[in-house]
Formats: structure tokens, C-alpha cells, sequence
């Protein structure tokens, strides 16, 4: 008789939620399906199948998964996604299925590096002095607190082309990818005389613009990540699959 494969719901929207999915996609154990938020404008093709947009909060995930007759939930989203993540624990808590969260490590100041840490956009919006030229790498929908600084001139990274006027006064808009080494990020800044850089602490692969910084003295606020509600936690895909890997003959 054949096992029946272990569903799969991977809140997705990270790379490590891509590799995750890369590695589900040629297992006839585990059927998955990736969910993006639609904070993109188009998610990267997983090889799995995927749905876009929310569920309704806690509730409207609680009747998908029950719906679905998912078996294991895995939380891939961004570490600052603090309500998506937040309605995953309480869903899986209410239905009973067993939740893993998938969570980079943070990033740690690079060497020789001004580090300032603050709790959140609007400290990191307070701490800008006068007059600064800020590289603002926070994503498009958190730059509300930085809309009062009229003192301030942005440049800002998104990674998808940003096609309606953002909420600030005095800015340039690249998009894009982050490059994979530090000169490309030096380059970016000399260009535009970037005098501080804007940061959350995502942690993952964007962190060639902490080292630029670093190496051209120029302070970086970094933004703290949210206190998200316990749940069991691994940093890599791997650790993450083999989590699933105890479901395989139990369902």
C-alpha cells in the first residue's frame, strides 16, 4: 500500500524558504504547497505549488490548513513579519498541527564597524541628524516613520521597480537585488555620498551594504528584530527538513 505524502504548508517570501521548497519539490513524500504574502510582485517560481496572498487571519489559516488536511506548517517568512508569523503560532496551536520556524541568524557589526542599534523605524527616523544622506534599506512598506524628515534626503532599495511615488520627500529609488560583493554597495554610496546607512537586522545573504558602510566609516543604524511568540526554531533548510522528515509513515 502506498504512504500517503505529508502535506505541507511553507509560509515562504525568504531564500531560505526557496531552498526549502527546491528541496520538497522532487520528494514524492511531501506534497507542498509555498504561500507569499504578495508583498512581491512576482514570487520566484518554487517548483511546488504556490498561492499568494493572506488567509483571513488566524481564524481563515486555521480553516485552510484544516481544509487542506495540512500536516506540518513551516514559518519561512521574513523575521520582521511579526503577524504572519504570530497567527501561524496561534492557528497550528488551535488545530493541533505541528508549526517549525525557519529563522536566519542576525547579522553581527562587521569589523571596524559603527553599529548603532535602535528598536525601530521611527528611533532609527529620530536618530538621522540634520542634513543627513541616508541609504535606506528597510523595504517599501516600512518607510511611514521616515516621512516627517523633510531635512533628510533617501536613497532607497526595494526589490521590486517601484512604479508609484514613495511617502518621502526627497528621495532617488534603485531596485533590485542586493549585489553579492561589498564594492557594488561602495560604489552605490560614493555615488550618491551617502552619509548613513538604514538597515533592519534580516539577517541572510543582504549584508554586503553593512560592510560597505563599514568600510567607508559611515554609521549604520540597525533596526532590531521584533519579539516574535516562542515556537521550535531552526536557522537552515536543512535542520528544517529533516524536522519533516518525522511525519514521513505517520500519516
Amino acid at each position: 500500500m502506498n504512504t500517503p505524502p505529508v502535506r505541507v504548508l511553507l509560509l515562504a517570501g525568504t531564500r531560505e524558504a526557496r531552498e526549502l521548497a527546491l528541496a520538497l519539490s522532487g520528494s514524492e513524500e511531501f506534497l507542498t504547497t509555498a504561500s507569499f504574502a504578495g508583498a512581491t510582485e512576482m514570487p520566484a517560481h518554487l517548483q511546488v505549488k504556490t498561492r499568494v496572498g493572506g488567509f483571513g487571519g488566524v481564524e481563515g489559516l486555521a480553516r485552510y490548513v484544516t481544509a487542506t488536511g495540512v500536516h506540518a506548517v513551516i514559518d519561512a517568512t521574513h523575521p520582521f513579519a511579526v503577524q504572519m508569523s504570530a497567527n501561524a503560532v496561534a492557528a497550528c496551536k488551535a488545530t493541533d498541527i505541528p508549526l517549525l520556524r525557519l529563522e536566519r541568524i542576525p547579522w553581527v557589526a562587521p569589523d571596524g564597524a559603527e553599529w548603532i542599534n535602535v528598536a525601530c523605524g521611527t528611533e532609527a527616523a529620530a536618530a538621522l541628524p540634520r542634513g543627513a544622506r541616508a541609504f535606506l534599506a528597510v523595504g517599501s512598506n516600512s518607510l511611514g516613520p521616515f516621512s516627517q524628515r523633510h531635512d533628510v534626503w533617501f536613497l532607497v532599495r526595494t526589490w521590486d521597480r517601484q512604479t508609484k511615488p514613495l511617502p518621502l520627500p526627497h528621495y532617488v529609488a534603485v531596485s533590485g537585488p542586493p549585489p553579492k560583493t561589498a564594492d557594488k554597495d561602495m560604489e552605490l554610496m560614493r555615488a550618491h555620498d551617502v552619509t548613513h546607512l538604514v538597515t533592519k537586522n534580516s539577517g541572510g545573504p543582504a549584508y554586503t551594504k553593512l560592510e560597505a558602510a563599514a568600510q567607508l566609516n559611515i554609521p549604520a543604524l540597525v533596526i532590531a528584530r521584533p519579539k516574535l511568540p516562542p515556537a521550535e526554531t531552526v536557522d537552515d533548510p536543512s535542520a528544517a527538513l529533516k524536522w519533516l522528515q518525522r511525519f514521513v509513515g505517520s500519516v
